[in-house]
């Protein structure tokens, strides 16, 4: 067997290796962890100065619900949870992307070896005239 060219059975050992690692992944979240360092807005204060001194860093976690974008402040321990939950998110969609690589390899390996059916002949009924 070459790794060009593998087997139903190599296939199927890959399949179970795949699904072996979605089993082992934690939580998911989909979305994006961010810091911001923002101004206040507030006259005289440092972020307003030239350079800006800005506030933060404030870490916030956004995505989307019926296409609409909620976000929300996150301390910094919340923000580490979040990252992880998303990098867990990403994961799964990678070997799920995998997964449907090999099964489009085994459905050519299958179709390629499949018998074909014995064709019968159609039989028609005539009609009364």
């Amino acid at each position: 067997m070459s790794a060009d060219n593998p087997n139903l059975a190599a296939l199927e050992a890959e399949l179970d290796r795949l699904k072996a690692q979605i089993a082992s992944v934690g939580f998911v979240c989909p979305g994006s962890v961010v810091r911001r360092y923002m101004p206040c807005g507030k006259p005289g204060c440092r972020c307003q100065a030239n350079p800006p001194q800005l506030h933060g860093p404030y870490w916030q976690y956004s995505h989307k619900v019926d296409g609409k974008t909620i976000t929300r402040r996150l301390t910094p321990d919340q923000a580490r949870q979040y990252q992880q939950w998303i990098a867990n998110r990403r994961r799964i969609d990678q070997l799920l992307a995998q997964m449907k690589q090999v099964s489009a390899q085994a459905a050519e390996i299958l179709l390629r070896d499949a018998t074909p059916a014995p064709s019968r002949p159609v039989q028609t009924t005539a009609r009364a005239q």
